[in-house]
């Protein structure tokens, strides 16, 4: 087997990963409503789940990314999977409210591993001048998740209801086991084997800013896509507007589309003009689209909104993979950019409460809660990100790659 089809395999298994693990957890922005009628609960309290789900993912990426720096990727990619494929499914049996959280809150776990050492796997595994596009294609790997969540939702929800979709994608997430199984370990981490094992403790200590400085950005990050998704679906598009079933999965999959279509472009983009000026790019493009986006009225222009909002949050996203990456300590690469990822995920957990609080304070009136989220973190991420660290030419070849610098350097 050739090295340049190995590497599409790893791309392959990668991407079907993450979006499988975001396919899964975007079922539950979808039925939000209905499993809080099923428990007598309320929108807002159900949101909970969410934020608990968010908040969990911290502790999958240490957990999960130690354990592929020590043990290799793709075994513990193989583990992750089928930890968080099982999860999914059973939150479709849950028989009280406490119960379904306490899944949901494992799945969080679960879903906090998966992307870390999908990305790790990936950017060790192909060659340099393919991490702009293949950055771009593995984080268009969330969207394409809410893509086929939307489409499952449209066809099979009338017919299985909500526990029947937890079912299928329980189910659905399982068929990715078999891509991984068949690809190889990170050639990177093999040739690093041979080396003595750098404590994490130093690692971080010696980059204590760079880290300091990934988390705040993460975010920022996660506000933006949070902030842009989790409510609009079930909250504004359906309480807000009251949008038939039919009319809000023709927007989803519209507003889908365009996430992909940016990740891809932003990503690709990347590799010519840099990581940064490709992220502060994207987000200071949401901006102008805001009023379109949270402010319209009729189906057709909230689509066209939507569209372009998701080709810049997803755009700017689109560059994470190959950025946090090669701006990660080599020796914890499974581990750090998963966790600063899931950590700034942590702190913007609360992002959908807050949002549904805000709404619910003024009529069910979601459109302010979504743009002052949206505007804030846009500029957030510009400033962070403009005056950040960039390494787009660092060498992945085990034990010889090139040190990180710390931030500011």
């Amino acid at each position: 087997m050739s090295d340049t089809t190995r590497a599409r395999n790893v791309v392959l298994a990668t991407y079907l990963g993450w979006t499988l693990d975001a396919f899964d957890f975007f079922i539950l922005i979808f039925v939000l409503h209905d499993v809080a009628e099923s428990f007598g609960t309320s929108l807002t309290a159900m949101t909970l789940a969410i934020t608990l789900t968010l908040a969990m993912r911290p502790v999958g990426a240490f957990v999960f990314g130690r354990l592929a720096d020590h043990y290799g990727r793709r075994p513990i990619l193989i583990a992750n999977i089928l930890c968080f494929a099982v999860l999914e499914f059973f939150s479709g049996l849950a028989p009280t409210l406490l119960t379904f959280m306490i899944l949901r809150t494992l799945f969080g776990v679960a879903m906090g591993g998966e992307w870390g050492i999908g990305a790790s796997l990936a950017m060790e595994s192909i060659p340099p001048n393919w991490r702009g596009w293949v950055s771009g294609l593995l984080q268009s790997g969330y969207p394409s998740g809410y893509f086929l969540a939307t489409i499952v939702f449209g066809i099979c929800f009338p017919l299985v209801g909500w526990r029947g979709m937890f079912m299928i994608g329980g189910v659905v997430s399982l068929a990715v086991v078999y891509f991984v199984w068949r690809i190889e370990e990170s050639p990177d981490w093999l040739a690093r084997q041979a080396a003595p094992r750098a404590s994490i403790g130093l690692v971080l200590k010696n980059n204590a800013g760079l880290a300091i400085w990934a988390v705040i950005m993460m975010m920022a990050f996660n506000f933006f896509s949070h902030g842009t998704q989790d409510l609009y679906p079930s909250a504004f598009l359906s309480v807000q507007h009251q949008f038939s079933h039919d009319t809000i999965t023709t927007i989803a999959l519209v507003y889908n589309a365009g996430a992909i279509v940016g990740g891809l472009a932003f990503g690709a983009l990347s590799q010519h003009i840099g990581r940064r000026t490709a992220i502060v790019l994207a987000s200071v493009l949401a901006l102008p689209v805001i009023p379109l986006w949270a402010f319209s009225n009729s189906p057709v222009w909230l689509a066209v909104g939507a569209f372009l909002m998701q080709i810049c949050v997803q755009g700017a996203w689109g560059v994470i993979p190959a950025h946090l990456n090669e701006i990660s300590p080599p020796e914890i690469r499974a581990t750090f950019p998963g966790f600063v990822y899931q950590l700034g995920n942590f702190l913007a957990s609360f992002n959908a409460t807050l949002q549904a609080a805000i709404g619910a304070n003024m009529g069910h009136t979601y459109s302010w809660a979504l743009a002052s989220v949206a505007g804030c973190a846009a500029v957030c991420i510009a400033l962070f990100v403009g005056f950040g660290v960039e390494r787009r030419e660092v060498r992945m070849h085990g034990a010889g790659a090139d040190p990180v610098r710390r931030a500011g350097e």
